[in-house]
């Protein structure tokens, strides 16, 4: 699986850390950054992420800033996207599962790496169900049909 991984200066480390984890699992990782423990915009790293998974150049990504919350903001505005912040197993395989998320979304200053390599394995290895789920998702798809790409 083609995975892109991005991360602001807060995310730095937990990115890095989940980078090795994926390619002890044989995934092919595509880092667009940061490289270093330097300030910089959240911003910028989830819309490359998010701009690659929504073109279809990758299959899923992954996002680290401090809590999470910036990019899965950032991530969330992307046509197609549908991030989910994970701090426990739970949330990551119901996003999977239920929401066939697409980005996940880790708290690099919030989740240890410990917790943050059974969430990434779960949210990979954990498929979509589809079912009753799709309606919901066809929904999300119509809107953003609907709304986005209007000015």
């Amino acid at each position: 699986m083609k995975i892109a991984i991005g991360s602001d200066h807060a995310g730095f480390e937990l990115k890095e850390y989940v980078k090795r984890i994926l390619q002890e699992r044989n995934e092919t990782v595509l880092d667009v950054g940061t490289t270093g423990p330097e300030s910089v915009d959240y911003t910028d790293f989830g819309l490359k992420v998010a701009g690659l998974v929504s073109r279809n150049e990758v299959e899923k990504g992954i996002l680290v800033c401090g809590t999470g919350v910036g990019m899965s903001i950032i991530a969330n505005k992307v046509k197609g996207i549908r991030a989910s912040l994970a701090f426990d197993l739970y949330t990551a395989i119901q996003s999977r599962s239920h929401l066939d998320a697409n980005i996940l979304v880790l708290g690099g200053r919030v989740t240890g790496k410990g917790l943050a390599e059974e969430i990434v394995k779960n949210w990979l290895d954990t498929p979509y169900e589809g079912g009753r789920h799709q309606r919901r998702i066809d929904k999300i798809e119509a809107w953003e049909n609907s709304y986005m790409d209007k000015e």
